[in-house]
C-alpha cells in the first residue's frame, strides 16, 4: 500500500514510538523509509549577527542531536530477524512542520509519521503544534504516533 514513508524524528519519546511503528509499516509493505530531522532556524538573529560563536554552538549541538535522533533509528532497523535500510535527512533553514512538508514532497513520501509530541520547550504542553501543523498542511496522509 505505501511504497515511500517519511518519519519525522526529534529523539523525542513520541518520536522513537513513531519510529518503531514505522520500520514495522515499512517492513510489512516493503517500502522506502527516510528518516528526517529539521534543524530549526537559529533564534537569535541579532546576537547570531554579531555573535557568530552563538550561531556556531547552536548549529554544532542541532547536529549533534541530529545524529542522536538518526542513531535511534538505525539501532532500531537493525534489530530483529531482518536488517532495513533507512535514508537519513537533516533539514535546515526551515520550521520544523515546513521542513517536514517539504521533505516528504522532495522525495515522494506518501505517509508521514511523526510523534504527537516532540521536544519543542513550552510548544510541547500544546498538542504538539508542529505535528498539528503537519496534519493539517499535508497533502498526504499523516499518522501521529503517542
Amino acid at each position: 500500500m505505501f511504497k515511500h514513508i517519511l518519519l519525522a524524528t526529534d529523539g523525542s519519546k513520541a518520536s522513537d514510538a513513531a519510529a518503531a511503528l514505522a520500520l514495522e509499516l515499512a517492513r510489512t509493505h516493503g517500502a522506502k523509509l527516510t528518516a528526517v530531522y529539521v534543524i530549526t532556524p537559529y533564534p537569535y538573529l541579532g546576537v547570531g549577527e554579531s555573535n557568530a560563536y552563538g550561531f556556531n554552538a547552536y548549529m554544532v549541538a542541532a547536529q549533534q542531536h541530529a545524529a542522536e535522533a538518526h542513531a535511534k533509528v538505525t539501532a532500531l532497523s537493525q534489530q530483529g530477524v531482518s536488517k532495513f535500510d533507512v535514508q537519513l535527512r537533516v533539514v535546515e533553514d526551515s520550521g520544523s512542520a515546513r521542513g517536514i512538508l517539504h521533505t516528504a514532497d522532495a522525495e515522494g513520501a506518501d505517509l508521514i509519521i511523526v510523534g504527537s509530541h516532540g521536544r519543542t520547550g513550552i510548544v510541547r504542553l500544546m498538542l504538539g503544534s508542529v505535528a498539528n501543523r503537519v496534519v493539517s498542511e499535508s497533502p498526504v496522509p499523516v499518522l501521529v504516533v503517542r
